[in-house]
């Protein structure tokens, strides 16, 4: 069942929570990471000024539980806490990102096959992949566009 939920524009008192948000969603779905990258990843996380580009929180019981970040159309990150997977709040910020933000890209690791499915449900198809991410790790990437 859905909790009441909004979706808000990122705030540094967010912060804390967006890294703790993105470390156990990452725990939970890139199994197929090598050990010590995660830890170099949120190293990266930690350093990013989510300030400096379009963030937006999913935000219920003045918790954020989910977010994602926005490039040019292109949605560069998108992150829920394991506790709310599969209860809809991915697609309902994926649907204010493509309604309200423009968003037609997204990139996605070939082995989070969970991710690449639900971005397919949600009407994206790959156009091309990479065989190493963009810090030249061996993670393949899928680069999806909206379905016109």
């Amino acid at each position: 069942m859905m909790r009441e939920y909004q979706i808000l524009p990122y705030r540094q008192a967010y912060k804390p929570e967006v890294v703790d948000v993105w470390e156990r969603s990452v725990l939970a779905t890139h199994h197929f990471l090598v050990a010590g990258d995660v830890g170099l990843f949120k190293s990266i996380v930690e350093d990013i000024d989510f300030s400096s580009f379009p963030v937006y929180c999913l935000v219920y019981e003045d918790a954020v539980a989910g977010f994602m970040g926005i490039v040019d159309r292109k949605l560069e990150m998108l992150f829920l806490a394991p506790e709310v997977f599969g209860m809809g709040y991915g697609r309902k910020m994926m649907e204010f990102a493509i309604t309200h933000l423009n968003v037609n890209e997204v990139d996605v690791n070939e082995q989070n096959h969970d991710a690449v499915k639900f971005y397919e449900k949600m009407g994206f198809v790959t156009y091309e992949r990479t065989e190493k991410d963009s810090m030249g790790k061996e993670y393949p990437i899928l680069k999806m566009k909206l379905r016109a």
